[in-house]
């Protein structure tokens, strides 16, 4: 197998499963019905996560870009990336599990004004505003639907593919929003892009060898956040050709025999970066 100097694997991504390809095809053929599109990307990989084809999915339909997961983010990195990508477009914010949708409403609201003030003009009366929610796997999207509705109204979870099909979610007495699965793109060429897709879970992580995918994650953030390392696995310094061992022998993961558990060690780290625990860390440059 082909590895980096870092011994990190090449590795071939073409995980498309078949219910990404009908999404897209689904999108497509829908996207008459819908005013304002939702693109939701992760604050952590905010070039990464983004669907790479999403300008011919949604044509020209009017688009607010949301930033999911700010509160986990490495605010700095991330808005020179926002700058540099998203220049021009209607961006919020959001932290969703502990803060609030309001400018995400407002700013939907606004959209529909000038929607239904167009319909007005033709002598037709004003409706609700219908939204689509795109983006990759585990950005977001479920728990962004359920904040809007203020209850559970679609499945969540920490693993990507838990939507497999387009519905519709009523938001309020003005907006209704049309969910969809999370995409992806048929073959990851990049292996900077498809690793940190894989280590923020939106590429299922059966797809890559867990040594592979733990020692991707500790080469990275040693580069660019080695005192959070440091600090969550209570290092003195960080020595990549035995930091495994080093992680294993602080925390006392050992199997039968005294021997280092090393499955369990790579799933410890793969969590820690999953859950926010090795900090606010922003892999895209």
């Amino acid at each position: 197998m082909e590895k980096n100097e870092n011994g990190i694997a090449k590795i071939n991504i073409n995980w498309y499963p078949g219910h990404m390809a009908k999404a897209k095809r689904e999108l497509k053929e829908n996207m008459q019905l819908i005013d304002v599109v939702y693109e939701i990307i992760d604050a952590r990989m905010p070039v990464s996560s983004r669907v790479l084809d999403i300008d011919d999915i949604i044509k020209d339909k009017p688009r607010i870009v949301i930033i999911s997961k700010y509160d986990m983010c490495d605010k700095k990195e991330t808005d020179k990336l926002l700058e540099k990508y998203y220049k021009g477009l209607t961006l919020v914010k959001c932290d969703l599990i502990n803060g609030n949708v309001n400018e995400l409403i407002n700013k939907t609201k606004e959209f529909a004004k000038k929607i239904n003030d167009e319909r007005s003009k033709k002598g037709l009366k004003p409706r609700k505003i219908r939204v689509v929610v795109i983006g990759a796997p585990n950005v977001g999207k479920s728990t962004l639907i359920n904040k809007l509705v203020g209850k559970k109204a679609v499945q969540t979870g920490n693993t990507p593919g838990v939507t497999k099909s387009l519905g519709w979610v009523r938001i309020n007495n003005d907006i209704e929003l049309m969910d969809s699965p999370g995409i992806l793109w048929p073959k990851i060429e990049n292996q900077e892009n498809a690793h940190i897709l894989a280590a923020l879970s939106s590429i299922k992580e059966e797809i890559i060898d867990s040594e592979d995918l733990a020692r991707f994650i500790v080469t990275k953030l040693n580069e660019l956040y080695s005192e959070n390392l440091k600090s969550r696995y209570k290092l003195d310094h960080i020595d990549i050709e035995t930091i495994f061992d080093d992680i294993a022998k602080k925390r006392g993961i050992f199997a039968k025999g005294g021997i280092i558990d090393y499955d369990k060690t790579y799933s410890i780290i793969i969590k820690d970066l999953k859950d926010g625990n090795l900090g606010n860390i922003t892999l895209d440059r």
